[in-house]
């Protein structure tokens, strides 16, 4: 069924070409979604992720403004930027459970947002920040011809990512992020620091939520100030719970179905 899935969503751009931005921002929103079904695999709900969705998007912005102009280069240094705030946030967040852990994620995210909107001289403020065309191998493309490489690559990162995610749920410390939800305190008397275990499923949802960010940024071509707001940060947990955490699928299934949604309403007229 992976495969089909797989194989469908390689030609229907083909068949349908206005379908490509839509699935590619759906993927994005699919990884962003994965790193919130991470921790609530763990019963953490973050409230907040979007900051880290945001921050890798900004981080596009600003390194393609210092001279960074490889495809490439621009993800892994976005997708480390949101990583290195999983591990600051994380270690702040990580003594904290259930509603306080929301909370504070969600209070977090929101000096985040704020400090996207109100400086100005920085980030653009609510006008935001243009995200330019990248090279991709050295090549300079067109608009359409790096929109395609976009929504294929983000494809291939789906599968390979998805793959590495599963391996990381399916492995002891994917498990004893599991056992955080169900006995913690039996973690604690077989010597097993749940705060590292939570530390690292928290980097790990975060690094997730930058790589979605980054894809996004790229699809959209601006960056603003909302790509951090609460209601950006609700969407994600929607779509993490709506497609399930029982497996890496359901998080891009989730986004699919949302998006998809989403572009049937927009066509609705009174």
């Amino acid at each position: 069924l992976a495969v089909i899935a797989v194989v469908v969503l390689v030609i229907l751009p083909i068949l349908v070409p206005w379908l490509q931005f839509v699935l590619t921002l759906a993927i994005a929103k699919g990884f962003a979604a994965l790193g919130v079904a991470v921790l609530l695999r763990a019963g953490l709900i973050s409230i907040g992720h979007a900051m880290f969705f945001a921050a890798s998007a900004y981080g596009v912005a600003f390194f393609a403004r210092a001279g960074v102009h490889d495809f490439a280069s621009l993800v892994v240094l976005s997708v480390v930027i949101a990583s290195l705030m999983g591990a600051i946030v994380g270690a702040f967040l990580v003594r904290y459970r259930a509603i306080f852990f929301a909370m504070l994620s969600l209070a977090v995210s929101m000096v985040f947002y704020a400090l996207f909107a109100k400086l100005y001289g920085i980030t653009g403020g609510t006008d935001g920040m243009l995200v330019p065309i990248p090279s991709v191998f050295g090549m300079m493309l067109s608009e359409p011809a790096f929109k395609s490489v976009l929504y294929y690559g983000s494809l291939v990162l789906m599968v390979v990512v998805g793959f590495a995610v599963h391996r990381y749920l399916d492995s002891p410390l994917g498990h004893a992020l599991s056992a955080v939800h169900t006995n913690e305190v039996r973690l604690e008397y077989l010597g097993i620091p749940v705060w590292a275990v939570i530390l690292i499923g928290y980097i790990v949802s975060a690094a997730l939520a930058g790589l979605g960010g980054a894809i996004a940024g790229f699809a959209i071509g601006r960056v603003v100030p909302d790509f951090a707001f609460w209601t950006a940060s609700g969407h994600l947990v929607l779509v993490a719970v709506l497609g399930g955490i029982g497996g890496v699928a359901g998080a891009f299934i989730g986004a699919l179905f949302l998006e998809l949604l989403h572009t049937a309403a927009v066509t609705v007229t009174d």
